[in-house]
C-alpha cells in the first residue's frame, strides 16, 4: 500500500478524546465505513494481501469484525463466520473464555462454523489489537474448532498495549496502521 493511500485511510479515522473514561483516547472507525475512497481502500488492499493465502474461512470478532469481515469474505468468495460472546448464536456453541481487568469473558463459535472441513484456513479479523484478550481467545477457539488460524488481521495496532505479543505465539499477526 503506497504512503498516500495509507494516509487516507489513517485520516478517515477518528480520535474521541476521554471515551468511555478520562485518559483514553478512542479510535472511532465509523468515520472510515462512511468514507467510501478510504474504506475501498483499505478493503482492496486486504483482498491483495489475503488473495494467495488459499483461505477457506473469514472469522470476524463481534461486532466491528463482522464489518470488515464479511466485506473481506465477499469479495475473496469464501465464507464468513462470526465469533460473538457468550450467548449471542443460536445454535450449539463451543466456547473459549479469556481474561479481562475485573473477571472474565468469553467467545463462541457454532460447532459447525466451517462446515466439518477438517483443517480450514481461517483468517481471523477485528478492526482493533489492544491488550489482546479477545483476540487472543478467538485465535484458540478456531485452532480448537479443527481449523487452522492462519493470521490474525486487524486494522489497527495499539503497539504500546503489547496485545500482539501473545497472539503471535499461536499465529502470525498483520495490523495496517500501527498506532504508538
Amino acid at each position: 500500500m503506497s504512503n498516500k493511500d495509507l494516509k487516507i485511510i489513517k485520516d478517515a479515522i477518528r480520535d474521541i478524546p476521554d471515551f468511555p473514561k478520562p485518559g483514553i483516547v478512542f479510535k472511532d472507525i465509523t468515520t472510515l465505513l462512511n468514507n467510501k475512497e478510504a474504506f475501498n481502500l483499505l478493503m482492496k488492499h486486504l483482498k491483495n494481501r489475503y488473495k494467495t493465502y488459499n483461505l477457506d474461512f473469514i472469522a470476524g470478532i463481534d461486532a466491528r469484525g463482522f464489518i470488515f469481515g464479511a466485506a473481506l469474505a465477499q469479495m475473496l468468495g469464501i465464507g464468513f463466520v462470526p465469533i460473538r460472546k457468550k450467548g449471542k448464536l443460536p445454535y450449539t456453541t463451543i466456547s473459549e473464555k479469556y481474561s479481562l481487568e475485573y473477571g472474565f469473558d468469553e467467545v463462541e463459535i457454532h460447532i459447525d462454523a466451517f462446515r466439518g472441513v477438517k483443517g480450514a484456513r481461517v483468517l481471523l479479523i477485528d478492526d482493533l489489537i489492544a491488550t489482546g484478550g479477545t483476540a487472543n481467545a478467538a485465535v484458540s477457539l478456531i485452532n480448537k474448532s479443527d481449523a487452522t488460524c492462519v493470521e490474525a488481521c486487524f486494522v489497527l495496532g495499539l503497539d504500546f498495549l503489547n496485545g500482539k505479543d501473545t497472539i503471535q505465539q499461536k499465529t502470525s499477526v498483520y495490523t495496517v496502521i500501527e498506532v504508538d
